[in-house]
């Protein structure tokens, strides 16, 4: 008797299946730069940094919404784009872009 075998799917952002390499590296540029602006927020001395990669991490992660084609690829880029948020306010609370 024939049995199928359930695998668990791999990680990955193309569920679809189809390649998307512009859309992935939004997602992470935008993973990137959330990471730093939310990580930097903690410290007051770094707003400089944390503000700019706030706003990058917001306008890529835009983008990335704008363009994104699975549900994979969305979930990450809001997450993101939330984290680079709270850097960029955090950042311009305590100095803003030019200092």
């Amino acid at each position: 008797m024939a049995q199928t075998i359930h695998r668990m799917p791999a990680l990955t952002l193309n569920t679809d299946g189809h390649p998307h390499p512009r859309e992935n590296a939004l997602v992470g540029v935008t993973a990137v730069l959330g990471v730093i602006s939310f990580v930097t927020s903690f410290f007051h001395n770094l707003h400089l940094l944390t503000s700019w990669t706030g706003l990058f991490g917001i306008a890529a992660g835009l983008l990335g919404v704008f363009i994104s084609v699975t549900t994979a690829e969305r979930f990450i880029l809001m997450v993101a784009l939330g984290a680079s948020a709270v850097g960029f306010y955090l950042g311009m609370a305590r100095g803003g872009l030019w200092g």
